[in-house]
């Protein structure tokens, strides 16, 4: 029995070591091609295939593999033959880009974990801790270039005729397409002797002429209501961006508060960087 094992074990190394790709798991670090000595992995090939515009990721993946392949392949010897030869511009090119790469990865890292139900409401609260509720108003209005055209209009109004359909042929404004619906506003919105005149009209009768910079206004104040603040889900979003900028921010000023800095600047024109020619041919 023990002589039977024997064999059969045997056996079994026999055959993974006629078969060595199948009998190791491929990974990120698995070598598919050389150049010279470089290895290229299939790690490369899963970074270059994410890259891939959207028209292309939809290919057949034996298409997208040898192709990604033969592509990076080339990259490798292009950037083999120009060891020794890249220019100042080069060299320094290459370094921001890796710099701004790694500071990507520090501020997304930093950005995805400041995001918590806890710190979005105490932004909220925070964004909306003075917030007082004020009176606003929702109106239409008619604006022609003369008192006189406003009266008759006005007149028209009084008579039965409907103000939307009057403002829509009349008005000289954007509002016109609208009825001259306005929307909501708040005070400080409009102009003064407008803002006067909302202030004080009742709701659903028509005031006017008012007099304003544009012309003169025919007005029809359609509703009040107070301001309320917002709910956490309308803001949602803005407020998710405010606590990621303030968590980066944070850090930042942290790490360069405590790195050794020192800024040598004493006696250079800022005017210096727009002389490219500092960087050779």
């Amino acid at each position: 029995m023990t002589h039977k094992k024997t064999i059969l074990a045997a056996l079994v190394l026999c055959i993974a070591a006629s078969f060595p790709v199948l009998a190791q798991q491929t990974s990120a670090s698995t070598v598919v091609a050389r150049v010279n000595g470089t290895d290229i992995t299939v790690g490369n090939l899963i970074v270059a295939r994410a890259a891939l515009p959207p028209e292309y990721q939809s290919l057949p993946d034996d298409l997208i593999f040898d192709g990604l392949l033969d592509q990076v392949i080339q990259q490798v010897v292009i950037e083999q033959s120009l060891a020794g030869k890249l220019k100042l511009l080069d060299e320094l090119t290459l370094l921001n880009e890796r710099r701004s790469y790694l500071s990507g990865i520090m501020v997304q890292e930093v950005a995805g974990a400041a995001v918590t139900e806890v710190a979005v409401l105490t932004a909220y609260d925070e964004a909306f801790a003075a917030f007082k509720s004020e009176k606003e108003f929702r109106a239409s209005h008619i604006l022609v270039e003369s008192e006189e055209v406003a009266n008759t209009l006005l007149a028209e109004i009084q008579a039965g005729a409907d103000f939307a359909k009057v403002a829509a042929e009349n008005s000289t404004d954007g509002s016109a397409q609208s009825g001259g619906d306005l929307g909501w506003f708040g005070l400080g919105m409009m102009v003064e002797p407008f803002e006067a005149a909302v202030v004080s009209a009742e709701v659903g009768k028509v005031v006017g002429p008012v007099k304003t910079e544009f012309g003169y206004h025919l007005i029809l104040v359609t509703e009040t209501r107070n301001s309320e603040k917002p709910p956490l889900e309308t803001v949602r979003a803005q407020i998710e961006s405010e606590v990621q900028k303030a968590a980066v921010l944070d850090m930042i000023e942290a790490m360069v508060a405590s790195a050794a800095v020192e800024k040598t600047t004493q006696g250079i024109d800022p005017a210096i960087l727009k002389d490219a020619a500092l960087l050779g041919n």
